[in-house]
C-alpha cells in the first residue's frame, strides 16, 4: 500500500499563488506517474497535471502557463506551483500515484481563490 499526504492548500486572493505538496509513503517501488486533479463544486473531477518518473509532464489547457508540476523522486514527493490564480481555480486538489498495477489516492486539500 501508498499513502499519500497533500499540504499546502489554503485561501488566496486572485492572482496570488499556492504550492500544493504531496508526500508519498509506504510500499514504494516505482511510482510512474503522479498527478493532481481537482475537482469544484458540482463538477466533475479533472486532471490538472501529470508527470512521470521521467519528468514527462501533461497540463490541462485550463492551467498552462500560470501552473508548474514536478517532483523530488528522492524524496517520493509531487508538487504543483500555481500561479496568476483565478476564482475559477477553487476546487479540491488531489493528489494521484500510479505504481503498476495500483492507484492510490490523497484525501484532498481544499484552494480557494476569493477576494
Amino acid at each position: 500500500q501508498v499513502q499519500l499526504v497533500e499540504s499546502g492548500g489554503g485561501l488566496v486572493q486572485p492572482g496570488g499563488s499556492l504550492r500544493l505538496s504531496c508526500a508519498a509513503s509506504g510500499r514504494i517501488f516505482s511510482l510512474d506517474v503522479m498527478a493532481w486533479y481537482r475537482q469544484a463544486p458540482g463538477k466533475q473531477r479533472e486532471l490538472v497535471a501529470r508527470i512521470t518518473n521521467r519528468g514527462s509532464t501533461v497540463y490541462a489547457d485550463s492551467v498552462k502557463g500560470r501552473f508548474t508540476i514536478s517532483r523530488d523522486n528522492a524524496k517520493n514527493t509531487v508538487y504543483l506551483q500555481m500561479n496568476s490564480l483565478k476564482p475559477e481555480d477553487t476546487a479540491v486538489y488531489s493528489c494521484y500515484a500510479f505504481q503498476p498495477p495500483n492507484s492510490y489516492w490523497g484525501q484532498g486539500t481544499q484552494v480557494i481563490v476569493s477576494s
